[in-house]
């Protein structure tokens, strides 16, 4: 699936089972909910806390919340995310090309 593809599926289903989308703000405020779900996730699986018991920890599942989100927020907002991926991806090659390169804290966990 493409992210274009993406952003089309998620308008297909907002329309067909989600009425309307939230608005902007509110769906500003679930995004920000979900990264707490990945960052929550993290700190348990790859940082030093410790799961509770009985405690999801579906990494995958709560990124595709970001996504999905991301996609909304996109869609009500007019942005096409290829396009906009494309020109930062752009972006960060001309900017830091070498700049990742020449960073040796980079190599000092090798």
């Amino acid at each position: 699936m493409t992210i274009d593809e993406a952003q089309k599926q998620v308008d297909e289903w907002i329309k067909s089972y989600g009425v309307r989308y939230f608005d902007e703000l509110t769906n500003m405020a679930i995004l920000t909910e979900e990264v707490g779900e990945v960052a929550r996730i993290m700190a348990r699986r790859y940082g030093e806390q410790s799961a509770k018991k009985g405690e999801k920890l579906d990494l995958a599942d709560e990124l595709a919340d970001v996504l999905w989100v991301l996609c909304c927020i996109a869609n009500q907002t007019g942005v096409d995310l290829t396009e906009a991926f494309t020109r930062n991806i752009e972006k960060k090659t001309e900017r830091d090309k070498e700049r990742h390169k020449n960073n040796i804290k980079l190599y000092e966990h090798e």
